[in-house]
Order: C-alpha cells, then structure tokens, then sequence
C-alpha cells in the first residue's frame, strides 16, 4: 500500500543550488529572532541531507532533530517537547536554548540539544515536524518527497530490522495521514536527487513550489524529471 504523500505527477521540478533555495527562504524570516524552518518527510526520503546542506549555506545556523527530541522518549509523541523546550524559547528570543530531553535524562545521554547565542536561523527535521501542533512555531515549512522504494532502501542501509521498520512506517504512515503536512508545505524537495557529493561539498537541490509562498524564481532550470507513484 503506498505511503501518504504528495503525488508528483505533473509538478514543475527545478534544479537550483541550496543558497538560491536558502536565498528565498530567509525572505521569510522575522525580526528579533530567528527563522524557523521545518523539513518534513517520510523517513529515509532526505530530509536530514537537505537540512545539513542548507546549513552548510550559513555558519549561524542550527539543525535540530526530532529524532533527538524523541530519543528513547516516543517514536512521535515529542510535538510538547518541541514546542515548549525549543521553539517557545526560540520564538522569545531566548537565546542560547539548551534542553535534554527525557530519553537524556533517564538513559544518562551527556551533551544537550543545543542552539548558540549567535544563531539566525534553525531548521527542525523530523517525520511529522509539520503536524497541525507545531505549524504555528514554523516561519516555512519544506516536504521531501521520495519513491516509497528509495525510502526504505534507506532504512534497511541504516541497519534497522524488519519488525522495527515495520512498526515504526505503521505508526509514521498513521501520524501523516491525519496531519498530510505537504498540503501546507512551502516547498517541495525531491530527496532521491541533490545528494552531496563524495568529497562533502553540497550542490544542487531539486524543488517545486508547495502551497506556500517560497516559490522558484523564472531564471531556475526546470529538469526533464518525470516522477511517477
């Protein structure tokens, strides 16, 4: 049964670099704090590769993972965690954040989920971190799209066990069915392209407008791309 998603037939993929995409992004960011960005997506589909491209853009720039909101806490019940340790403080302007989370605490993780005091913009990756809770905390909002197929290639490369991946895409599949966050996306990212390349550096990213307001400019090259679900 294929996974709740955006379908890609018929979008207008472009090929653009992260700081054209990064570029636009920041048109969005406020005064006197910084800019919160979520990258949503299905597991396995690249939303960690895009979170640390764009953040190679800018030196100021934090990434925040649910998965280390979550850790040993829930697999997606953190959305309170999030928004009362993280995005509150980063929406008052409070600035260095650092929290450990419960997961930390009881398992005795050292370090802290930390965001420094010259920080301009924070980018939050994680399956559902667009759910209809946390929408409100977010400046922009970006959706990975990736074939089912690629996604739990992914997750096997990762070495996680078939029961694990089982129950984990049941509940993930569940969570985006009911909160469908690519419908307020901003914009689209295909994740199966603009993959670093193999000495690090970051090149290009493939997007297609969302239904938000970050949209692709007229000069970016559209790709022959065709997607099919």
């Amino acid at each position: 049964m294929r996974s709740p998603d955006v379908d890609p037939t018929g979008l207008q993929w472009h090929i653009r670099s992260y700081f054209d995409v990064w570029t636009d992004l920041l048109e969005r960011a406020p005064q006197r704090r910084p800019i919160v960005i979520g990258v949503d997506g299905h597991s396995g589909s690249g939303k960690t590769t895009l979170a640390n491209g764009l953040a190679a853009v800018e030196p100021h720039t934090a990434v925040i993972h649910t998965d280390d909101v979550a850790w040993h806490h829930s697999f997606f019940d953190w959305e309170g965690l999030l928004i009362d340790h993280l995005l509150k403080p980063l929406h008052q302007g409070c600035l260095p954040v650092s929290y450990r989370p419960p997961g930390w605490v009881r398992k005795d993780r050292p370090g802290a989920i930390t965001v420094a005091a010259d920080t301009t913009a924070v980018l939050v990756e994680g399956v559902g971190v667009a759910r209809r809770e946390v929408r409100t905390w977010l400046d922009a909002v970006m959706w990975v799209y990736a074939d089912d197929d690629i996604g739990h290639q992914r997750m096997v490369a990762r070495g996680e066990s078939a029961a694990f991946i089982d129950d984990w895409m049941a509940q993930e599949n569940r969570l985006l069915a009911e909160h469908r966050p690519w419908e307020i996306a901003d914009l689209l990212v295909a994740g199966e392209l603009g993959q670093p390349s193999h000495d690090g550096r970051y090149g290009n990213v493939v997007t297609a407008p969302g239904p938000g307001r970050v949209h692709v400019r007229a000069e970016d090259t559209p790709t022959n791309r065709t997607t099919t679900s």
